[in-house]
C-alpha cells in the first residue's frame, strides 16, 4: 500500500467516489446474503434432518418387555422319568429359554466382556463406543469396529428381526436409528439383568443353537448353569460370527476368541489371574468332541415314538384346542411346548435293543430298494424318478420276475447306478443328490400298551437305521392284513359277548365255502371232518369254524363290534369301488381277517387291551398333557377317552381261551410261553404268509407284534414265519423280569362254570355223555338248559342208525352219536351238505311245552302196514346186514365177508348227497 501524498489523495478520492461506495456496497450485501443463506440452509438441513430423525424416531415400534422376548422356542419331549426324549424345532427355533437361575455369573460376565462392556453403565446405548468406532472408521476405513450394545442387539435380534434383508444404506440408517431409540426407551421400563437374560436367550450361537441354553446342551452336554469358564467363553466366542467362530466345525478360530473373552474379563475384573490362567489352558475342545462326534449329521433323528406323537399333537391341536394347520404346525415346531409323553424309558429301552440287535433276524436278510433322483433334462423339463419306475423299466428289461429285493446292499446299489446310468442322458443335470436306501427285510413292529391307563409305553415303527424324522411308521402308518388275529375281535368277542354263541358251542370243521362260493380252508389244509369247541377253535386257529360262526352271528353285528373296538381303517356297508368292483369289510373274509385295506398295529393292540381291561376300550395314548411356555396346559390327556366295549364276562372268556392259545398242546403261540406270569394271546398268519402277528397281554402290559415286506413278498423259512412271535417273547419276558408271577383275575361275578358235553355244547346226560364231559365257563344267562342231542342210548334201528320206533323190527340196544344238523343261517356255506338226522327233536306236548324225544326211525306203523312189507323188510335187513359186515371188516382190517355179517353192530348211515366239491381254494393263517 502506497503511504505517500498522491497514495492518501488517491485513496480519498476513493472513498469519496460514489462507484465504490456502491461497489462495496453490493458487495457487503452479497456477502450478507451468502452468509444467510448458507445459515438458512444449515437451519433448514438442521431442521430436515432433525424431522427426518423425529420421523424415523415416531415411527419407531411401541413394544414392551414380552416383544423382546423370543418367539421361536423348540418344543421338547420328556418321557415318563421326565428325560428328554426328542425336540421338535423350526429351522429359527433350536432354543432352550431359561430364567435367571439358568445363567451363571460367569456366564453373563462373559458376554459383557466381549460385547458391551459398559452395559451395566449406560441408557441402551453407548456414545463412547460409537465415538470409537466413528473414529476408527474415518481414520482407517474400518467398519468392523461394533457399537452395538446388548441391549441394541436384543432389540435388532426380536424386533427388528428382518434387518438381514435390508439392502440400501437408508434402510440400515433408519433401522439403527429406530434401533438405538427403542433400546433408550426399553431400558427406562426394564432392569438390566432382565434385558440380559433375554439377550442371552436369543442370540444365534452355531450349529443351529439358539440361546445358551441350547448351546451349552449341544456343545457341552450340560445346563448353562453348569458351565465353568472356559466353556462359557467358547460360548461367548461364537456370537459376533457364529459360522467362523463354530467350535466343532472351526475350534482354532473359536480359540482365538476365546482367549480374546478371557483376556476382557480378566481386565474388566470378573476373573482373577488364577482363574484365567487355570481357563487358557484349559482342553476345552476335546470335551466339545467327545458330547459332538463327527457323525456328518447335526441334526438328531427322533425316534418312531416320537414320530408316532408328533402326528397324534399335530391332529389334537387342530380337532381339540381349535387351531389351523398352519398354527398348530408352528407352535408344535416353535412354541416352546413341553410334551409329557407316555413312553416308559426302561420297556422302550428294551425294544429298543431287542428290535436294533441283528442277531435276533433270521439268517439271510434281504434289502428293498429305495430310489429317487430327481433330472433336469437338457430342453430344460425336470423329471422324478422314483421306486415303482425303477421296477416298471426293470420289469421291462428282465422280466416279471425282477423285485426290488436284493440278497446285499452292493447289488441294490448297483441296480441303483445302472437305472440312473440308463435314464440320465448327455446334457441333463441331477438335482441335488440321489436317493438311494437300502431297507432291510422282512420289517418289523411292536407297541406296547398299559391296557389299565391306554399309555403306549413303547414303540418301534421299523428296523434298521433310521435317518430322518416322521419316516415311514410301520406301528402306525402302515394298515396290514390282520390274519388270524382278527378272529377274536371279529368274531368270537361278538359272538359270546351278544349272546348268541359260548366257549362251548360246536361246529363241524368241513368243507365250507363263502357265500360267493369260495373255499375257506383250514391253515392245516383238508379240513378234519370233526367238531371244535369255540374254545378249541380258538387254541387251534380253525378257519372254517371261525366262518361259520361269524355267518352265525352276522357279519353286520361283527362290523358293529369292531368300530367299536376303535379300528378306522375299516370299510362300512357303503364300501368303495377299486378298479370297478366294489369292496366291504361287512363281509365273511373279515373273520379271518381278509380286509379292504388291513389295520395298523397300534390300533389292533388297542383291540386286545380292550380284552386285558376287563372289556373297556382306553383310546391309545402317546402323551399325558402338553403345557406351553409359560406353563399354560394347551391339551390335557391325562383322563383316559375310554367306553365299555364288552361285557366284563366276556372279557374273562376270551382271557380264559386265549390262555390256551399259549399253553394248551393244539395252541398255536406256545412258543411264547417264557412261564415266570400268565399270558393270552393269538398269532395271526395271512394265508399266502405276507403278514405274520403275536397280539397278547399280560396282567400289566399288551403288546403286539408285526413282520413282513415292505413290498408284500412272502415270508418263506420258518424262522421268518415265527419272527412275530420270537421277537414277541423277547420283549415281553425281559419287560416282566423283575415281576413276580401274576395270574389273570379269577371269574366275576357274572361268570359261572358248568360241565357240559363236548360233542354237543349242551347238559349231559347222566350214563351217555360220560366220555365227554367237559368244564366250561359261561356268562350269567348263557348256561345251556337243553341236554345234549348227540348222544343217546337205547334201542337203535339197525336200518336208519336212528332211535328205533316201536314198530321197529330190527331193534338193537346200543349208543348213537349223531349231530344235528347245522344252525339254518349257515347250512349254505356246506359244500358237500349235512346231516339232517338227528337222534332228537323237539315237539310240543299237550300242554304246550316245547320237549325233546328221539327221533326214531321210520318204522311207523303205517309204514307197517303198507302192502308187501314182507319183501320190504327182507331187503332193508339184508341192507342192514351188508353194512354190518363192512364195518366189521373194516374194523378188523380185512375184506367183508360175502353176505356180511348179520351179528355185526350197523354202521352210521350216511348223509344225503350234496354237490361236488369246490376246488378252488382260499386259506388264512394260523
Amino acid at each position: 500500500m502506497n503511504y505517500g501524498k498522491r497514495g492518501i489523495v488517491n485513496q480519498a478520492k476513493a472513498l469519496s467516489s460514489g462507484t465504490n461506495r456502491w461497489g462495496n456496497k453490493f458487495s457487503l450485501f452479497g456477502f450478507c446474503f451468502l452468509l444467510s443463506a448458507f445459515i438458512g440452509l444449515m437451519i433448514i438441513g438442521a431442521s430436515a434432518g432433525i424431522g427426518v430423525f423425529i420421523g424415523i424416531r415416531d415411527t419407531a415400534p411401541e413394544i414392551s418387555f414380552d416383544d423382546v422376548t423370543p418367539k421361536g422356542v423348540k418344543s421338547i419331549v420328556y418321557d415318563t422319568e421326565g428325560s428328554v426324549i426328542g425336540e421338535l424345532v423350526a429351522k429359527d427355533a433350536n432354543r432352550i429359554p431359561v430364567g435367571k437361575d439358568g445363567i451363571s455369573e460367569d456366564l453373563a460376565n462373559a458376554f459383557v466382556a466381549i460385547e458391551d462392556e459398559r452395559f451395566y453403565e449406560h441408557n441402551g446405548i453407548d456414545i463412547q463406543g460409537i465415538i470409537r468406532a466413528g473414529f476408527k472408521a474415518l481414520s482407517s476405513g474400518d467398519l468392523s469396529q461394533g457399537a452395538s450394545t446388548i441391549t441394541q442387539q436384543l432389540v435388532k435380534n426380536t424386533v427388528f428381526s428382518e434387518w438381514v434383508t435390508e439392502k440400501t444404506v437408508l434402510q440400515k440408517i433408519k433401522r439403527k436409528i429406530q434401533e438405538q431409540y427403542v433400546a433408550v426407551q426399553l431400558e427406562k421400563h426394564v432392569s438390566k439383568e432382565d434385558i440380559l437374560v433375554r439377550y442371552l436367550n436369543t442370540i444365534n450361537l452355531g450349529s443351529n443353537q439358539l440361546g445358551v441354553e441350547a448351546a451349552a446342551n449341544k456343545y457341552f452336554g450340560k445346563h448353562a448353569y453348569e458351565l465353568n469358564i472356559s466353556e462359557c467363553a467358547v460360548i461367548a466366542a461364537i456370537t459376533s460370527a457364529p459360522t467362523r467362530y463354530n467350535p466343532i466345525k472351526n475350534p482354532d478360530n473359536n480359540d482365538v476368541r476365546r482367549k480374546i473373552v478371557l483376556q476382557k474379563m480378566l481386565d474388566q475384573g470378573f476373573i482373577t489371574q488364577i482363574e484365567f490362567d487355570e481357563a487358557i489352558n484349559d482342553d476345552v475342545y476335546a470335551r466339545i468332541s467327545s458330547v459332538n462326534p463327527d457323525d456328518g449329521n447335526e441334526t438328531k433323528v427322533n425316534s418312531y415314538y416320537v414320530d408316532a406323537l408328533t402326528e397324534q399333537l399335530l391332529k389334537d391341536l387342530q380337532e381339540k384346542a381349535g387351531y389351523s394347520e398352519a398354527d398348530a404346525k408352528s407352535l408344535l415346531y416353535s412354541g416352546g411346548l413341553k410334551v409329557y409323553s407316555a413312553m416308559d424309558p426302561k420297556i422302550q429301552d428294551i425294544c429298543d435293543r431287542v428290535y436294533q440287535d441283528e442277531n435276533n433276524y433270521p439268517e439271510g436278510t434281504k434289502y428293498l430298494l429305495d430310489f429317487k433322483l430327481t433330472v433336469q433334462k437338457a430342453n430344460g423339463d425336470v423329471e422324478n424318478y422314483y421306486s415303482e419306475k425303477l421296477e416298471a423299466y426293470f420289469k421291462e428289461q428282465e422280466g416279471d420276475k425282477f423285485t426290488r429285493l436284493f440278497d446285499s446292499k452292493e447289488a441294490a446299489e448297483e441296480c441303483a447306478q445302472k437305472y440312473q446310468d440308463a435314464v440320465v442322458e448327455e446334457g441333463d443335470e441331477i438335482i441335488g443328490d440321489p436317493h438311494i436306501e437300502c431297507i432291510p427285510q422282512p420289517q418289523v413292529s411292536i407297541t406296547i400298551e398299559d391296557q389299565s391307563t391306554g399309555c403306549v409305553v413303547a414303540m418301534v415303527g421299523g428296523r434298521g437305521n433310521k435317518t430322518a424324522n416322521r419316516t415311514f411308521n410301520r406301528a402306525t402308518a402302515s394298515p396290514r392284513q390282520p390274519g388270524s388275529t382278527f378272529k377274536v375281535v371279529s368274531t368270537y368277542a361278538p359272538g359270546i359277548d351278544s349272546g348268541k354263541i359260548t366257549l362251548a358251542s360246536v361246529f363241524l370243521d368241513t368243507a365250507y365255502a363263502y357265500n360267493g362260493g369260495k373255499l375257506v380252508k383250514d391253515w392245516w389244509g383238508t379240513p378234519e371232518e370233526k367238531w371244535y369247541t369255540v374254545r378249541n377253535a380258538i387254541a387251534r386257529s380253525a378257519n372254517v369254524v371261525t366262518v361259520q360262526a361269524f355267518t352265525l352271528i352276522t357279519p353286520e353285528l361283527g362290523y358293529e363290534y369292531l368300530k367299536n373296538f376303535g379300528f378306522t381303517t375299516l370299510i362300512g356297508p357303503e364300501g368303495i369301488m377299486i378298479n370297478g368292483k366294489k369292496y366291504t369289510d361287512v363281509a365273511q373274509p373279515t373273520a379271518l381277517g381278509g380286509l379292504t385295506k388291513g389295520v395298523t398295529n397300534m390300533e389292533l393292540n388297542a383291540a386286545y387291551a380292550t380284552i386285558a381291561n376287563g372289556g373297556v376300550y382306553i383310546e391309545p395314548k402317546l402323551y399325558t398333557k402338553v403345557v406351553d411356555y409359560e406353563g399354560n396346559i394347551i391339551l390335557d390327556n391325562t383322563e383316559p377317552n375310554s367306553r365299555r366295549v364288552l361285557q366284563e364276562s366276556t372279557s374273562f372268556l376270551l382271557t380264559s381261551a386265549m390262555k390256551d392259545v399259549v399253553t394248551s398242546s393244539i395252541g398255536t403261540g406256545k412258543s411264547v410261553n417264557f412261564g415266570t406270569t400268565e399270558i393270552a394271546g393269538k398269532t395271526g398268519t395271512t394265508s399266502d404268509y405276507n403278514d405274520v402277528w403275536f397280539a397278547g397281554y399280560t396282567t400289566s402290559y399288551t403288546a403286539t407284534c408285526w413282520t413282513g415286506f415292505d413290498n408284500n413278498a412272502k415270508l418263506k423259512s420258518k424262522a421268518e414265519k415265527d419272527l412275530s412271535k420270537t421277537m414277541w417273547r423277547k420283549v415281553m419276558e425281559e419287560v416282566h423280569k423283575d415281576k413276580p408271577y401274576s395270574a389273570f383275575p379269577a371269574p366275576p361275578a357274572t361268570v359261572t362254570s358248568a360241565t357240559v358235553c363236548s360233542e354237543s355244547g349242551k347238559l349231559p346226560i347222566p350214563g351217555i355223555c360220560d366220555g365227554t364231559l367237559k368244564s366250561e365257563y359261561f356268562a350269567e344267562g348263557t348256561v345251556p338248559t337243553e341236554t345234549c342231542d348227540v348222544h343217546y342210548q337205547g334201542e337203535i334201528c339197525q336200518v336208519d342208525g336212528l332211535p328205533a320206533s316201536e314198530w321197529c323190527p330190527f331193534k338193537a340196544p346200543g349208543v348213537l352219536t349223531i349231530h344235528p344238523a347245522p344252525p339254518e343261517e349257515i347250512r349254505k356255506g356246506f359244500v358237500n351238505g349235512f346231516n339232517e338226522n338227528s337222534a332228537y327233536k323237539t315237539e310240543t306236548d299237550e300242554e304246550g311245552n316245547t320237549v325233546t324225544v328221539p327221533n326214531t326211525c321210520h318204522h311207523t306203523p303205517e309204514f307197517m302196514h303198507q302192502e308187501g312189507i314182507e319183501g320190504i323188510l327182507a331187503g332193508e335187513r339184508a341192507q342192514a346186514e351188508a353194512r354190518a359186515a363192512e364195518a366189521a371188516a373194516a374194523a378188523a382190517g380185512q375184506a367183508p365177508p360175502e353176505g356180511g355179517d348179520p351179528n355185526a353192530a350197523p354202521p352210521a348211515p350216511p348223509g344225503p348227497p350234496g354237490p361236488p366239491a369246490i376246488t378252488e381254494e382260499s386259506a388264512a393263517g394260523n
